[in-house]
């Protein structure tokens, strides 16, 4: 057989579709671009058409028609960090069910400026961004909103403080409430903290709620037991030498997130410090490795599959045209819960 003897294949059209589902090109246009605005039956019959004929639809013709990219882009400061994990597979989710493409790109590999994004804008390789770091400033904002672009942008877990752009993140204060709360319950008194990386909104938001539960159980407050970290497990490490270093050492320690407890473990263990029994230690993430970890860490839970897909839901609403004016509305704040383990228990008598 030569290859004069294969019959081309028959490429499919728009037009085969209408003609076996008895409707006009235009139906068919409109039931794949906008599937609410036909009917139930004009649509089923519209799908059964395409099953039938094998058509697939040219999403790059397409887009190019409507002067769209059909992709949107992540930005995510660690990809290396277990955190984001859940969170990228609720945007993913989230996207599952449109014809829109989800990039991601690691900021810590490339600094991203507003200059810079702007690029994928103008070049036509997104048609919107979900921004899950913290490190634009005001003036990155500024930048993208004077090219048209600034109300394509939603941010998760993160945002920038001053900036009206819609946000879905956790409760954040009400967290770190509840971890000082526990630990007050649990009979400690003397209760440190090792923060997140200085300037971060997190970071600011964590520690307030911290420090407003403290003054409201009149807990002894001490400048020396609020120690600086960076969502790090090296910087937990860090802090067990000055914790464990001190004259008057706490009894329990409320860290900023799972990777620094991590650490802290770590580090307190290495210096013959156990835990629970003579420091209690409070996560903040819940992330996977906290159930599993030694011992199991109690943590602050945020729900970071539904975090994901929120941010989704808002940017997909974004580019419909939906909500972009300045309100409260653009903050989508999640309920937190305190997951309760082993890394805390009452504390040691002196």
């Amino acid at each position: 057989m030569t290859n004069d003897s294969i019959a081309p294949k028959k490429t499919i059209r728009i037009q085969d579709v209408a003609l076996a589902a008895g409707v006009s090109t235009a139906t068919v246009s409109r039931t794949l671009s906008d599937p609410e605005k036909v009917t139930k039956e004009t649509r089923e019959s519209v799908f059964e058409a395409i099953r039938a004929t094998g058509y697939r639809l040219n999403k790059a013709a397409r887009n190019l028609r409507k002067r769209q990219a059909g992709a949107v882009l992540v930005l995510v400061p660690n990809l290396g960090n277990p955190f984001f994990s859940q969170i990228l597979a609720g945007i993913s989710a989230g996207f599952a069910q449109s014809d829109v493409s989800v990039l991601m790109t690691d900021t810590t590999v490339q600094h991203e400026s507003g200059k810079s994004l702007v690029d994928y804008f103008l070049d036509s390789r997104i048609d919107g961004m979900i921004c899950l770091d913290g490190g634009l400033t005001l003036d990155d904002l500024d930048h993208l909103a004077a090219h048209n672009v600034g109300d394509k942008i939603v941010f998760a877990c993160e945002w920038v403080h001053g900036s009206d752009l819609p946000s879905v993140r956790s409760n954040n204060a009400l967290g770190a409430q509840m971890a000082i709360r526990h630990l007050y319950d649990l009979g400690h008194r003397k209760i440190a903290h090792i923060t997140g990386p200085q300037g971060n909104v997190l970071t600011r938001a964590r520690r307030e709620g911290m420090l407003s539960e403290r003054q409201r159980l009149n807990l002894p407050a001490r400048d020396d037991w609020i120690v600086r970290g960076d969502f790090s497990l090296q910087s937990g490490r860090d802090a067990a030498q000055k914790i464990a270093a001190m004259s008057d050492r706490p009894t329990a320690v409320f860290c900023a997130s799972d990777m620094v407890a991590f650490g802290l473990i770590s580090g307190l263990n290495g210096l013959g410090l156990s835990v629970p029994d003579d420091i209690s230690v409070v996560g903040f993430d819940d992330i996977e490795m906290a159930e599993f970890s030694s011992p199991p860490l109690t943590t602050v839970r945020q729900d970071r599959n539904l975090l994901g897909r929120r941010a989704a839901q808002r940017l997909l609403e974004r580019l419909k045209g939906g909500q972009t004016g300045s309100s409260d509305l653009n903050i989508d704040e999640l309920d937190v819960q305190l997951s309760v383990r082993q890394s805390t228990a009452a504390p040691p008598r002196l």
